[in-house]
């Protein structure tokens, strides 16, 4: 992702076996130590991996997540402690490139069972704009418009099935006395996720716009899923600073699509959609990345806050 963020340092990982497990503690409701639960112990890199692994292991996984609520994701530096957490556990879920210091203490772990989560579905390079919308009026092309490997897979629900799956076989394998629970609670998850996608699919089928904006481009898979085009103020990173030629842009975008929305999300300050809503006589409101689940979020859990993703989708493309 961002240069700027430093990967866990070589002191810290070296440090980790210094440490006994009965200095370690997780970070889990029920405060029991990873490692040490009589459980399958699964440590998650974020939310997204947290609640597959809960939902898919139920009462014979004990999860610990890396990134605590209301914490951005893509900037988590873990600690020797976490390092030692991941090292005492049973598996570890992850995303690949998302948190650099997550991928550099996976492979110097010795965790038995490592699951990547963006090797059981297929990923796609993503810039500013995604859906194929490149209309005339779009000038601002270029470096801004360079992407890398998109992480955000959870938010296509099509995708994030197919890591559930690749998830509850690692899980029966890992675990063999409770694979049956495993097998079953996987196929419920993605049975939620399918009623999931089309709901999106008949939901976002009929509307006046094709075309919203965002501060953050974490929605190209599921604006390509959809038949949508997401402009992004920001790239993958999220604070990265727009260009003014990109500011510019994507006002005449919104003139041009009749775009009426600048989406932004709620783990990250709210003031460059704010700025560019009052220039292009737009309004705001809320489009949630899932990153994180906090007493902003418009849900309590994955399910329900894609489906306020929904109805806001909905709201700001006038459905018909």
């Amino acid at each position: 992702m961002n240069a700027r963020r430093r990967l866990i340092s070589v002191a810290a990982l070296t440090g980790v076996t210094a440490l006994t497990l009965a200095a370690t503690s997780a970070c889990s409701s029920s405060g029991a130590t990873a490692g040490d639960t009589g459980t399958f112990d699964v440590v998650a890199s974020f939310y997204p991996m947290a609640f597959l692994a809960e939902q898919i292991g139920g009462k014979h996984v004990h999860v610990t997540s890396l990134t605590q609520p209301g914490q951005e994701p893509h900037d988590l530096e873990i600690s020797a402690k976490q390092t030692a957490q991941l090292q005492e556990s049973d598996a570890v879920l992850y995303l690949k490139n998302l948190q650099p210091s997550v991928d550099e203490a996976v492979a110097q772990s010795e965790v038995k069972t490592k699951i990547d989560a963006a090797s059981l579905t297929t990923l796609e390079e993503h810039g500013n704009e995604v859906g194929g919308h490149a209309a005339a009026h779009d000038t601002q092309k270029g470096e801004e418009d360079s992407g890398g490997k998109d992480p955000h897979i959870w938010l296509d629900p099509v995708r994030y099935a197919e890591v559930a799956k690749g998830v509850g076989k690692a899980f029966e394998k890992a675990d063999p006395k409770h694979a049956d629970t495993y097998k079953a609670n996987t196929d419920v998850v993605v049975k939620k996720l399918d009623a999931l996608d089309s709901q999106f699919a008949e939901g976002l089928k009929n509307t006046k716009s094709k075309v919203f904006i965002t501060t953050h481009a974490a929605f190209g898979y599921l604006a390509e899923r959809y038949g949508l085009t997401e402009e992004a103020v920001n790239g993958l990173d999220p604070e990265s600073e727009p260009s003014a030629a990109r500011v510019r842009d994507l006002e005449t975008t919104a003139k041009a699509d009749g775009v009426t929305t600048v989406f932004y999300e709620t783990l990250v300050s709210d003031r460059t959609a704010k700025t560019i809503a009052k220039d292009a006589n737009l309004v705001t409101d809320v489009l949630d990345p899932i990153e994180g689940i906090t007493s902003k979020s418009r849900g309590k859990d994955y399910f329900s806050v894609q489906e306020a993703n929904l109805k806001a989708l909905q709201t700001a493309l006038g459905t018909k």
